[in-house]
């Protein structure tokens, strides 16, 4: 099945940081297991430092361990080859985003996925056939 959208970290880190209540509705929504959603191992990495490091009450590993099993590992969909580390490089030259959102963008196009949310990059920006959108935005 195809992939409805892609997301990257930071819908993950407000769909379980208790932080910003509007924004964890609507990232637990897209993060719901119900809807085909993928990430790439990137976005795994990423979320797990977060949650252990900069949520102001972490995460415990149990915890960690379970979500790793039940969401994390069934929704990543993309791992590093480096096919992706070239893609991100170009995608990095026509856009000049930093290299690791370059990357993200890479697993995105990888996925197949029609949309990116992100937080973090430009709203309604087009790159190949995917478009970057922000679900945050009223």
């Amino acid at each position: 099945m195809k992939p409805s959208c892609f997301l990257d970290t930071n819908v993950l880190v407000y769909a379980f940081e208790q932080d910003e209540p509007e924004k964890r509705a609507r990232a637990r929504e897209l993060v719901s297991p119900d809807l085909p959603s993928v990430i790439s191992w990137q976005v795994v990495q990423e979320f797990i430092h977060v949650a252990r490091h900069k949520f102001r009450k972490p995460l415990d590993h149990d915890y960690l361990r379970d979500l790793v099993d039940l969401l994390l590992a069934p929704k990543c969909a993309v791992y590093p080859t480096s096919k992706l580390w070239v893609e991100a490089l170009a995608i990095q030259a026509e856009t000049q985003y930093r290299f690791y959102d370059s990357l993200i963008v890479a697993a995105a196009i990888e996925s197949g996925a029609p949309v990116l949310y992100s937080e973090d990059l430009q709203h309604g920006r087009v790159i190949g056939n995917l478009r970057i959108l922000n679900p945050f935005l009223d």
